[in-house]
């Protein structure tokens, strides 16, 4: 999916706890046809780290604004 357009992903007036943002991410990404198993694998990185290295895989995989 990464040399696909990325979905766009509007974070700026959300509520910015992690839990949230993952869900926002995991939305979007189903919203434009990311498989079941995609989107796991998304969250697998995602979690696999801190807060900021969830908001790097969120903006590695969409279009942040």
């Amino acid at each position: 999916k990464l040399n696909e357009n990325k979905p766009k992903l509007k974070l700026v007036g959300k509520d910015g706890n992690a839990f949230s943002i993952l869900g926002e991410a995991q939305r979007i990404l189903d919203k434009n046809g990311w498989t079941k198993e995609e989107r796991n694998e998304f969250i697998a990185e995602a979690t696999d780290g801190d807060y900021n290295h969830l908001l790097r895989t969120v903006m590695k995989y969409c279009e942040v604004t």
